[in-house]
């Protein structure tokens, strides 16, 4: 019996295969999903081991089953890897360096594959960074205690800058991605 369950995510048939074929034999169990709907169903019926996903899916993206597996702990700690013949399409999205999951180029070398899924399960271990948002009832407590010296209202204002400055930054994240992607364009 197989020791782990890949679910390979994918519309192209050829695809699938070949990472079916270049994967070590005996060791893995190999699980096929041609778009993202069954790639989903999948994940939550079979617990893979491991997730190799392509962004460009139909029925439901690739982005979107990422962003499924990233808003739910449990699959969090699933080793993904991400696949794409456009990097520039992933860093649309996702600026790198991309900490929580590895990303591997179409056509790819069985040495490529076995670093890059080696690469996902490390970064999978990872800690994640968890942000408790603070509610406006806790900003009240905060304030109404003898040290808390920020009224709500400045509270909310400073809540509002944080958020625009947020957008910002994910706005200047896009930017560089982009420009990135360009100069290793020219560069080739």
């Amino acid at each position: 019996m197989a020791s782990h369950k890949i679910l390979v995510i994918d519309d192209s048939r050829v695809i699938r295969m070949r990472v079916r074929d270049m994967l070590p034999q005996g060791n893995f169990d190999v699980i096929e999903a041609k778009d993202g709907v069954e790639g989903m169903d999948a994940i939550r019926d079979q617990r893979p081991n491991l997730i190799m996903l392509d962004f460009l899916l139909p029925r439901m993206s690739g982005w979107e089953v990422f962003q499924e597996i990233q808003a739910n702990p449990d699959l969090q700690r699933i080793p993904l890897v991400l696949m794409s013949g456009r990097k520039e399409e992933v860093t649309e999205k996702m600026s790198e360096p991309f900490e929580y999951f590895e990303f591997i180029q179409k056509p790819f070398e069985q040495k490529e594959l076995i670093e890059a899924i080696k690469s996902a399960m490390v970064k999978a271990r990872k800690p994640r960074r968890t942000v408790t948002p603070i509610t406006t009832a806790d900003a009240a407590v905060a304030a109404a205690t003898p040290q808390g010296s920020v009224s709500l209202a400045e509270f909310q204002a400073l809540q509002a800058q944080v958020q625009q400055l947020q957008g910002e930054v994910a706005q200047l994240k896009g930017q560089l991605a982009k420009v990135l992607a360009f100069i290793k364009q020219k560069l080739r």
